[in-house]
């Protein structure tokens, strides 16, 4: 039989479950839309930007059993993706990212979009992958696909050239797939090492992320038999529920809640599961971690990076869990143990410096989260970005269920959250999906809206928009007391919303919260996306930005620390 390259590309697509693709069809690619046009199983999705697809591949697979999947022009579409493919390659998000290459049989050189691939994007990729006979192209994305899941999972790059996706030729076979992925059996000395370590310790602890994502119900099993304090990471945050009373928040040092640095201020063997102890997620380095670490990653290359270890178990969490409670079985803890009320003591008391906190003629970030939260199911998707919104929803937002929190992380790219939370709700069109994002970031994809009016997907967008860079520029005003280039300009929200086909609702004070809430998810229920321009307050700062400039001023050397505060001293006091 014969077949072109985008027939067999299709079939291997459907057999891996590619459910949607995200691009954007040009010369080198029209074959292999045309090709997707025609599948009952896989839905191509035209984007605004390339940018926004690679977001959206990412989102598909944070949020689903299905890999996200990219179908873009060579060169500038590369270029346009790469922010999404990098913020996937740092996070450990699979993504398939597939482009038309330049016609490899012409002979000619200078061809439209003709750069070298597999250099420009190598070092975003866990692997590169040129196909060069018909033959080749449904074993390439076979491996292609195992590679972006195994391991620590991550993008993977195939290139196609156009010439093999537009002729055909003889084809013997056309496989089907078959999941062909070998996990490294676990060292049962390290295991019980580190059963040994955990008996021992007198106040163990968890620091959990995105690594421990897919096995919840073990970390809680764990936390529960050690009645130990939970810790996540950003990225990690909906690993363990919110409502848990050994729940703290994210880290626990100088950038974390009192209440988790309260309940790890003891800690004499903390247990780190598919954590990487990234500068992100630790608080610029500031956790206060005890010389008992037992690092638990499928990654080796991760251990003693940034904090040595005693133990470490290579492999999966949830294969590393369901070991240590094997042999935890009989493992008793002191029933007299004040942990619980010692947390929610401190979360009480941190609820309450909020609710005490002065208020201005605009919208409180705790009001508006406390009255988010009583509208929003335990099975609702939050979606946010970088920036000053980011730690005040992981600080004031409990969530609930695993992987319905999605946040841009190590890579930390600005413009995540609008294309995310639209591929989110296309993926879960009957659940709640929301977006919380800063107006610096939500400039950056915003256009992307009129995907979700396109396809009637009924996401609530609330734009924290304070006219600023509001993260950066806190940064700036506490130690500098100036604000360069973190300044937006006058942003006319409602001109957005006319644009892509969205409704527009203002929040201007705490007066308007339940209001303009409930008026936006009553809009959203019909398709239509929201909209909601929100009037916030950053006068108050969270622990994390407070802890962070606090963190990293004391690693100055002592002469450059007296400089920057007697600067900052002179600039406050005298302008």
């Amino acid at each position: 039989m014969k077949k072109n390259g985008a027939e067999l590309a299709l079939f291997a697509l459907e057999q891996i479950g590619v459910k949607y693709t995200f691009g954007i069809p040009g010369v080198h690619n029209t074959e292999l839309y045309d090709a997707l046009n025609s599948s009952d199983k896989i839905t191509p999705i035209l984007v605004t930007h390339e940018g926004g697809a690679a977001f959206m591949a990412d989102a598909v697979s944070r949020t689903t059993d299905s890999i996200g999947t990219l179908v873009v022009v060579p060169a500038a579409g590369i270029t346009h993706a790469m922010s999404g493919i990098g913020e996937a390659y740092l996070d450990g998000i699979p993504m398939l990212v597939i482009t038309g290459g330049v016609r490899r049989d012409s002979g000619k050189s200078y061809q439209l979009h003709q750069v070298d691939h597999q250099k420009l994007i190598g070092g975003v990729v866990k692997k590169t992958y040129l196909t060069q006979h018909h033959r080749d192209i449904i074993p390439t994305l076979y491996e292609a696909y195992e590679t972006a899941i195994s391991g620590t999972p991550g993008p993977v790059f195939v290139e196609i050239p156009s010439n093999i996706l537009l002729f055909q030729e003889p084809v013997d076979e056309m496989p089907v797939y078959s999941k062909n992925i070998h996990k490294r059996p676990l060292d049962s000395m390290q295991i019980k090492q580190a059963v040994n370590m955990i008996k021992q310790a007198k106040h163990p602890g968890l620091y959990l992320g995105w690594g421990a994502v897919h096995c919840s119900e073990l970390c809680i099993q764990m936390a529960e038999l050690l009645e130990a304090p939970v810790s996540t990471t950003l990225q990690g945050l909906s690993v363990f529920p919110a409502s848990h009373p050994l729940h703290t928040g994210m880290g626990f040092g100088a950038s974390a809640v009192p209440a988790a640095q309260d309940a790890f201020a003891h800690c004499d063997c903390l247990i780190a599961a598919g954590v990487r102890f990234s500068e992100l997620a630790t608080g610029s380095y500031s956790l206060p971690v005890p010389t008992n670490l037992i690092h638990i990653d499928i990654n080796s290359e991760v251990f003693d990076r940034n904090y040595p270890s005693k133990i470490t178990i290579q492999g999966d969490t949830k294969d590393v869990f369901q070991a240590l409670l094997k042999e935890l079985s009989t493992y008793k803890v002191s029933q007299n143990n004040p942990l619980r009320q010692r947390i929610q003591h401190e979360k009480n008391k941190y609820q309450k410096e909020w609710a005490n906190a002065p208020e201005k003629n605009l919208v409180s970030p705790f009001r508006f989260f406390q009255a988010l939260n009583k509208r929003l199911s335990d099975t609702a998707y939050v979606a946010v970005d970088d920036g000053n919104h980011t730690f005040l929803t992981m600080e004031l937002l409990p969530i609930e269920q695993p992987n319905h929190f999605i946040s841009p992380s190590d890579f930390n790219c600005m413009g995540y959250c609008v294309p995310a939370a639209i591929a989110t709700k296309l993926c879960h069109p009957d659940k709640q999906v929301i977006g919380i994002v800063g107006d610096g970031a939500f400039l950056m994809t915003c256009m992307e809206i009129i995907t979700a009016s396109v396809h009637r997907l009924g996401v609530v967008f609330f734009v924290f928009h304070d006219g600023e860079l509001g993260q950066i520029s806190q940064f700036q005003s506490i130690p500098l007391n100036r604000k360069t280039c973190t300044i937006l300009g006058d942003i006319q929200l409602d001109g957005i919303a006319k644009g892509t086909g969205a409704a527009f609702l203002e929040m201007n004070t705490n007066r308007d919260i339940d209001s303009i809430l409930d008026k936006a998810f009553q809009i959203s229920e019909s398709g239509q996306p929201v909209i909601v321009d929100v009037n916030v307050d950053y006068s108050k700062k969270s622990c994390f930005t407070k802890g962070v400039v606090k963190t990293n001023l004391g690693r100055f050397p002592l002469g450059e620390k007296v400089r920057f505060i007697g600067r900052a001293f002179k600039r406050h006091i005298f302008g």
